[in-house]
């Protein structure tokens, strides 16, 4: 597994700091960020999933913990859009570059406005996806947050 990706580069470019941790995706299970918290033995509200969506018909990243849901409600708010929809996979992997299992929010070859949770805030660190399937950063959430210059806000549904 190649432990350099465009997420890993755009990590290096933030001055961030980050270590990689690597577990065998399982190409079958619906719920990647949970199979991944899983894997490496993380607490799935530490382990961030990575979902391209659409406000407006514009493209978004909302970064939320694996273990819940988005409310499209509060991400159209968020970006000043009446609807928001999340984004079909093929055309998610065409603007990111990356494959669904392994979109990061780093180092997407189309930057797109971004949020993070608020949930982030309360751990010392987070995990997301480190640009390939198999791969997760493990970093501080204010680390997380300026490398993507993204919001943070709640994003979750009940």
């Amino acid at each position: 597994m190649a432990k350099t990706t465009p997420a890993t580069r755009a990590l290096d470019a933030a001055g961030a700091a980050y270590a990689l941790v690597t577990y065998d995706y399982d190409p079958g299970d619906e719920r990647v960020g949970l199979q991944a918290a899983a894997a490496i033995g993380a607490d799935p509200a530490r382990v961030f999933k990575t979902l391209m969506m659409e406000a407006d018909g514009k493209p978004v990243c909302v970064v939320i913990p694996s273990d819940h849901e988005a409310s499209l409600k509060k991400v159209a708010a968020l970006f000043g859009a009446k609807h928001a929809a999340m984004m079909k996979p093929p055309a998610a992997e065409r603007l990111t570059g990356y494959h669904v299992g392994g979109i990061s929010p780093l180092g997407q070859k189309r930057s797109v406005p971004t949020a993070v949770d608020e949930t982030a805030l309360a751990f010392d660190a987070v995990f997301v996806n480190g640009g390939q399937r198999g791969l997760q950063a493990k970093l501080a959430p204010a680390e997380l947050i300026r490398a993507l210059s993204a919001k943070v806000a709640d994003m979750l549904g009940q």
